[in-house]
């Protein structure tokens, strides 16, 4: 049996959403569109840039992947602070 490549269904690659820099209500409104997304963005930065594949859907909040990257990256997680 042959072994089919890592992240494909039958020989066919799956398309992976991408939202890039969503903050409120528009992400609702993203995902009666699109539906949920694979992976969430918190920016337009070198990592998310590394992160889309060549068959992906990239859905931003604003601008296009035209737009300047960050200076810096985009922290993964932001933990709400304690009071």
């Amino acid at each position: 049996m042959r072994k089919q490549p890592s992240g494909s269904r039958m020989g066919r690659a799956l398309r992976v959403v991408h939202f890039v820099g969503f903050r409120g209500e528009e992400y609702w409104s993203a995902v009666k569109v699109f539906g949920l997304p694979h992976m969430v963005h918190m920016g337009w930065d070198r990592r998310a840039q590394r992160d889309i594949g060549e068959d992906d859907l990239v859905v931003f909040a604003k601008g296009d992947e035209t737009q300047p990257l960050a200076a810096y990256n985009y922290p993964d997680i932001i933990e709400a602070k304690e009071p």
